[in-house]
């Protein structure tokens, strides 16, 4: 099947569809559902398998659900929200799926403000409907919660030298204004390698502004009571903040037993995004 231009191309999907293990007539979960990557490939597999799609973005939402009720019908419902404050049913889904952080589409749309590639707005927002900004925090936050954040959800090591020189320079405004003022907290050698030297620190605003780790935990937390007896929940985390979070709740689970011993990456890096390194995936089933 074709892939429609607006929709995602996704990481590891013959992984994450053998794990999933897709049952002719299940239900699935989609609970970062973005352009439709890995539903198209789960609803593609049998005729009457249902997707259930979760989102943030007002704007993924309705782009993917056009894009899919164009090929599959009604067998995909969606859901706008945070997927931590969905309120699925117990035994609702045969599988479930998550691939965490920002998608390309956000990447790519300037406006959005995940990117310092081009000249935008302070936003980072995945709700566009809530009020924190990723300005709010750069321009309002003091030195050491600055220093804080880049650490902890950066794992930035020049934090404290990056949120004084925020400190004494800002109000910023823009995306680019800010990545280079954070540049010139490295040596001129560093400036210019393969990852940009404002990396981590908008990693760490983004899943601030996003609340991105407290959702993940939430979220954790509930969706193994979802799954139907047998059933399987598959997470591809991007960096190692998620991936922690992912492997400690699998492995406490009181419900859950971890089918992949070790992890899985993809074959190729998407070229798309600054920061993807790595992606891993982790599936886990319920017991029968």
């Amino acid at each position: 099947m074709p892939t429609p231009p607006t929709l995602h191309t996704p990481v590891l999907p013959q992984a994450l569809l053998d794990g999933l293990a897709i049952d002719p007539n299940g239900h699935y979960l989609d609970a970062t559902l973005g352009r439709g990557g890995h539903s198209r490939l789960i609803l593609a597999t049998f005729p009457d398998v249902r997707v259930t799609g979760i989102d943030l973005d007002d704007e993924a939402i309705a782009t993917t659900q056009g894009n899919l009720s164009e090929l599959f019908g009604d067998r995909l419902q969606v859901w706008q929200g945070n997927f931590a404050d969905y309120s699925g049913k117990i035994g609702e889904f045969n599988g479930i799926i998550a691939d965490l952080g920002v998608s390309s589409p956000q990447f790519d749309v300037a406006e959005r403000g995940f990117s310092f590639r081009h000249q935008a707005p302070l936003d980072m927002r995945m709700n566009r409907q809530q009020s924190l900004t990723a300005a709010e925090i750069i321009n309002h936050w003091d030195q050491t919660s600055l220093a804080d954040l880049f650490y902890q959800y950066g794992e930035e090591r020049r934090s404290r030298v990056i949120a004084r020189r925020i400190v004494q320079q800002r109000p910023f405004e823009t995306t680019t204004a800010l990545a280079e003022a954070i540049a010139l907290c490295f040596p001129p050698k560093q400036r210019y390698g393969r990852i940009h030297p404002a990396t981590r620190v908008f990693q760490a605003l983004r899943i601030a502004v996003n609340d991105e780790l407290g959702s993940l935990e939430r979220f954790l937390e509930k969706a193994p009571h979802w799954l139907k007896p047998g059933g399987h929940i598959g997470i591809i985390s991007f960096h190692s903040l998620e991936d922690r979070r992912v492997k400690y709740s699998f492995r406490d689970s009181l419900l859950l037993d971890v089918v992949t011993k070790n992890r899985l990456f993809p074959k190729q890096k998407n070229k798309q995004t600054t920061l993807d390194l790595v992606r891993q995936i982790k599936v886990c089933t319920t017991e029968s």
